[in-house]
């Protein structure tokens, strides 16, 4: 009980100084976090859960499919189709590479893991947490457009990478085993049947909820209910066919999006609500219950793969894939830097440790929290900053620039969009909750 007290006294004191911080470096990431590292194994000792207990189990699955459902019905990928150059590089060109440096990097800084271990922990660490870096996604000094490449990329990548970490994960499991003749079908099976769950959950849960709530037979809270349960039965029905819930839940979010726009608006600021509650929550367990028993397993191979994977592993494919697109070498650099690996890392690793019962499991496991730490710290930091000094250089510029080019303006995955310091001649879009 004890556990729970803390979580609400957290989260009860940040809401009372959280404008106040809106405006500093220090993000709710990282007030949550360094709270869990004090009250947890690391520190004092108050928070006792087990990493594999059933507790922590419920919190990452209903957690993920949140995150997962609410990032995809967010994005209209309708609205974006003729704007989407930018993030479309990025996820088409930038990820995959992204994800093979990361191998070829974890290949050689970790002799023990095998190509397919060391392309698992590139996976998870693939996909990126806007919420990290809050300050830039919301920054109004900054273009909408590059706002929303990052809005729409972290919106993206983390449902695009669960089928990628599917596989791998099942390849794994099945190279630690010994054997290897059927982990083909069984990942094929998962995203196969998680697909197919998905699809039917969003397009027959959207039709239904869109034509009733038209009518008006459908009373707003439950209309917000309705939806979560959308998410939930897509997960479970999933799991009845021997599918992948998580994909599962992220193809119902894009097939109810795509369905039934017009209730996305006051579904989204529910399940925002919701899904804030659980990453503040699982920020907490991170830093009590992840993070604070690998603090005395650093090394330097750990270490550098780490500030690699941050760096190089990141801002390089980025910047590849922005070539010739007419952006700032600086602009580009600035997207390859602002991809902080946030809640989908955490939640992926904590998946890999729970199904893969060996040392490189663990190793993954290690290796990720330690690149989560380090990111909540170093993005959250370094994003008011930074989007202060690009923004001020590109409003030098008389020359058109592609960054300035208007497009749509997305709801961001957390937390209302600071109006101070913002431009005045630049049109505020939504606040989201």
């Amino acid at each position: 009980m004890i556990e729970l007290l803390i979580i609400a006294l957290v989260v009860f004191g940040y809401a009372l100084v959280s404008e106040r911080l809106a405006m500093s470096p220090v993000s709710a990431p990282i007030v949550f976090t360094t709270v869990g590292l004090i009250v947890g194994t690391g520190g004092f000792g108050w928070f006792d859960l087990e990493l594999e207990g059933e507790a922590t189990s419920i919190l990452v699955e209903a957690t993920l499919v949140l995150v997962l459902f609410t990032d995809a019905i967010r994005i209209d990928l309708r609205s974006l189709r003729h704007h989407a150059t930018l993030p479309g590089r990025m996820l088409g060109i930038g990820l995959p590479l992204t994800i093979a440096a990361g191998t070829a990097l974890a290949v050689v800084v970790f002799p023990g893991l095998s190509v397919i271990e060391a392309a698992l922990l590139a996976a998870v660490l693939a996909p990126t947490d806007a919420a990290l870096g809050q300050a830039v996604v919301s920054d109004r000094r900054l273009p909408v457009r590059i706002r929303q490449t990052l809005n729409v990329e972290s919106g993206l990548n983390d449902g695009i990478a669960v089928p990628v970490v599917t596989v791998l994960l099942a390849a794994a499991a099945v190279e630690s085993a010994g054997g290897a003749s059927d982990w083909m079908e069984l990942a094929a099976r998962q995203i196969g049947f998680g697909v197919a769950a998905g699809v039917a959950a969003g397009v027959i849960g959207g039709r239904l909820l869109d034509h009733r709530a038209a009518a008006g037979h459908v009373e707003g809270v439950y209309r917000q209910l309705a939806t979560i349960a959308i998410a939930v039965g897509a997960f479970a029905l999933a799991g009845v066919l021997d599918g992948n819930g998580f994909i599962a839940a992220f193809v119902a979010g894009l097939a109810f999006g795509g369905i039934a726009r017009q209730q996305c608006t006051g579904i989204q600021d529910f399940t925002e609500d919701e899904g804030e509650l659980l990453s503040a929550i699982t920020f907490v367990l991170f830093g009590a219950v992840l993070a604070g028993p690998v603090l005395d397993d650093l090394t330097w191979q750990i270490a550098l793969y780490v500030v690699l994977s941050l760096t190089v592993v990141r801002i390089v494919p980025v910047v590849l894939s922005l070539t010739a697109s007419g952006t700032f070498f600086e602009t580009r650099v600035f997207l390859g830097w602002f991809g902080p690996r946030g809640l989908a890392s955490t939640l992926f690793a904590l998946i890999v440790v729970e199904e893969l019962d060996s040392d490189a499991g663990r190793t993954i496991f290690t290796v990720a929290a330690w690149t989560v730490l380090v990111s909540v710290f170093a993005h959250g930091l370094t994003a008011s900053a930074w989007a202060g000094r690009l923004a001020r250089r590109l409003n030098a510029e008389t020359d058109p620039m592609p960054e300035m080019e208007p497009v749509p303006e997305l709801p961001t995955r957390s937390g209302p969009m600071p109006v101070t310091d913002a431009d005045p001649n630049q049109p505020q879009g939504p606040r989201t909750s």
